[in-house]
């Protein structure tokens, strides 16, 4: 098909996939990943990559708390070392900036930050500016998020997201944040992923703080975007040259059949995943759809807070990974219905580009105050070994072809995207998955900290050379 993202970029030449850089990850002539300004990035998040946890004031997380758990992650794996880049965050940048990646978008640890009454930890502070200032040095452009589900475990010890006073405690955090940090930040994300930390965390209890209720995940939500919403300004009072924006992670959801059921099963999955987070965000409600799925769960909203949460904002951040083909479960909702013969990370997630290019264009025509947009997260996990010092991920070079090929079909269809960060810099802790899903760029051995940059990575720094060259 001519827009079938797969087919923009070649398939991979039998010289890369025997691991020669003979064939360039490059674009074609007329992509707009050419543009000088495309910004061009890596990412990471505090809990995933920096250990340390019980260092220089840092207080006990709610992951910390999940992980300790037996049970809760693959293999009894924590947080506590992760890629001790705490320690090793100079060599770290170092190693981000001799890969010619623009821009770096990483999250910053609340609980490092400051005490459970509000009081500056100047070391945890002293940490990110001496980071900050780093990437400026290097010409980096800085994304900050906020918040990437580190709650401070004293706060869940008081109802976490589900205690409403929980939003106006991280508009004293992003307070804090934005007044130390003000001039080295380039753009401030308040929330990574809050369907996540809503839905995962508090409607199946998939993911810290371990919460199963379905009405639990629509107030937890509602509290995360009221965060979300009140931060805002706060960000815009302290530190106004920069961007301000949230970050959404969002789903493509396919029927399995032409049938009216399936059709609806489709719509309530992207209702569920996007429009309950996008609709509040940029039409100022929540989607009447979504009570359909959960009958009887509208959160408490009180007067202002809608208002409060639709606050203009400067970007969008959007993480996508892949589709979910569904059906009709017979009653209000949907069920997965995996399709057989098509291609797996990892992960187990389909590999579907095309469903990036369909959500960002559909997102152009249903919300006419779209902001611009940066694809804040985008990558795959796969099983990589290191062989005589070497990392050959073909797929995940094929991976991030085809996914820049459906950006670039989105830019020409009209929506405005700015920039692509790959998830992630280096291989780190995956949440319930431990240690066991790669999804870096880099390698990272777990019981040396070597880092080894992957072919992906070393194809995408060609690229950029090239583009520099060219500008």
């Amino acid at each position: 098909m001519a827009n079938d993202a797969s087919a923009v970029f070649d398939t991979l030449s039998p010289a890369v996939s025997k691991g020669s850089l003979a064939d360039p990850f490059t674009p074609p002539a007329d992509s707009a990943l050419w543009r000088k300004n495309f910004l061009l990035g890596a990412a990471t998040a505090s809990y995933q990559i920096e250990g340390a946890v019980d260092e220089d004031g840092r207080l006990p997380s709610i992951w910390d708390t999940f992980s300790a758990k037996p049970g809760k992650v693959l293999a009894g794996d924590t947080g506590a070392v992760a890629c001790d880049h705490y320690h090793r965050w100079e060599a770290d940048i170092e190693m981000l900036a001799s890969l010619g990646l623009e821009g770096y978008r990483l999250s910053i640890a609340w609980p490092r930050v400051m005490d459970a009454a509000g009081v500056p930890n100047r070391k945890g502070l002293d940490f990110y500016k001496r980071l900050l200032n780093r990437l400026k040095e290097k010409g980096i452009t800085t994304f900050v998020t906020l918040y990437h589900w580190d709650l401070p475990q004293h706060l869940e010890d008081r109802g976490g997201w589900l205690n409403r006073d929980t939003a106006y405690r991280f508009a004293d955090y992003a307070d804090l944040m934005s007044r130390e940090l003000a001039g080295t930040v380039d753009a401030w994300a308040t929330l990574n992923e809050p369907w996540c930390s809503a839905y995962l965390g508090y409607g199946n209890g998939h993911h810290a703080p371990g919460l199963a209720n379905d009405r639990f995940a629509t107030q937890a939500m509602h509290h995360l975007l009221l965060a979300h919403g009140l931060a805002v300004p706060v960000l815009r009072a302290n530190d106004p040259a920069s961007q301000k924006g949230i970050v959404a992670n969002i789903g493509r959801g396919t029927p399995n059949s032409d049938s009216a059921a399936d059709q609806r099963a489709a719509h309530l999955f992207e209702v569920q995943h996007n429009a309950w987070i996008l609709d509040p965000l940029l039409k100022g409600a929540y989607p009447q759809d979504l009570f359909e799925l959960w009958p009887g769960t509208e959160p408490l909203v009180l007067d202002g807070d809608m208002e409060t949460i639709s606050a203009p904002l400067d970007f969008l951040g959007i993480n996508y990974y892949f589709r979910t083909n569904v059906a009709s479960d017979g009653a209000h909702g949907f069920r997965d219905v995996p399709l057989e013969g098509v291609e797996r990370t990892q992960m187990g997630w389909e590999v579907y580009p095309d469903g990036l290019r369909d959500l960002l264009t559909g997102f152009k025509k249903t919300y006419h105050n779209l902001p611009p947009i940066y694809i804040t997260e985008n990558g795959m996990a796969s099983d990589d070994q290191v062989t005589d010092g070497h990392v050959d991920d073909t797929q995940r070079i094929s991976f991030l072809k085809r996914h820049l090929a459906a950006v670039d079909q989105a830019i020409k269809a009209g929506v405005d995207i700015r920039g692509y960060f790959l998830w992630s810099l280096m291989d780190n802790f995956e949440w319930v998955f431990g240690y066991e899903r790669r999804f870096g760029v880099v390698h990272v051995d777990y019981s040396t900290q070597k880092r080894t940059v992957k072919r992906s990575a070393e194809l995408v720094a060609k690229f950029l050379k090239e583009r520099k060259a060219r500008a």
